[in-house]
């Protein structure tokens, strides 16, 4: 991915969860836990060279993970959590704020103000998809141009906005056929940057499998977004 990117001129920062604590089975693996997940986050920020990004659950994550990851990121579920929100933006560190599938673009505002007032100059704004009935999400493009006016750089999650929540019983299930379309009308919408999640074997990864982009099409996905980028400039 790093080297993709490279090639493409497109800046890339690699993201992994220490702890998925949002699982929907409690059975499911969750991951290695802070302390071990950092060393990793931090081994391969240094040996891939690239910038890192994590999600945090609680207050007392925060600082840890501002010490090692360059991108710290509130997870969509917790996007109201003013105390997680504040203490991640009182750190320096750039903030991305996931937009909650029960929120509308317009109350994210609030989540910004949130980051803001605490002290946050660095904050990114992400889409994902807003709750669509039972164990499914729409996306609304306009909820693009919405954020992007409350002045900060707007992602859109392309692979979490094809998921289907609990869809598989016991476990989330997904439409990943979907996601490079998605992410296409994301940028032609105005977006700043896309969050893709990929895997060499998607239904072999441990979470959201069903959503992600194979590894060996990112490098025709990218290309077309770079492509898009350029005329919408």
């Amino acid at each position: 991915m790093r080297d993709i990117c490279k090639r493409l001129g497109v800046t890339y920062i690699f993201k992994a969860s220490y702890d998925k604590a949002n699982r929907t089975s409690g059975k499911t693996k969750r991951g290695p836990g802070l302390d071990a997940g950092l060393e990793v986050l931090a081994r391969i920020r240094k040996n891939v060279g690239v910038p890192v990004l994590t999600d945090v659950h609680v207050e007392e994550q925060v600082v840890p993970s501002a010490k090692v990851v360059d991108v710290i990121q509130i997870p969509a579920f917790l996007c109201r959590q003013t105390d997680l929100i504040q203490e991640a933006a009182q750190t320096g560190a750039i903030v991305n704020l996931k937009k909650g599938q029960f929120l509308s673009p317009q109350e994210m505002g609030q989540v910004v103000g949130k980051a803001a007032a605490a002290g946050g100059k660095r904050l990114l704004v992400t889409d994902r998809g807003t709750t669509f009935g039972y164990n499914n999400l729409v996306s609304d493009m306009r909820s693009i141009p919405i954020m992007k006016d409350f002045g900060y750089p707007v992602v859109y999650d392309a692979t979490h906005s094809v998921q289907m929540p609990g869809g598989g019983g016991n476990k989330s299930s997904g439409n990943s056929e979907f996601a490079p379309v998605l992410a296409k009308a994301a940028v032609a919408a105005g977006a700043d940057g896309v969050f893709i999640e990929t895997h060499p074997e998607p239904m072999k990864a441990w979470s959201d499998g069903p959503n992600m982009i194979p590894l060996r099409d990112m490098g025709k996905v990218l290309s077309q977004l770079v492509k898009i980028h350029k005329v919408v400039r």
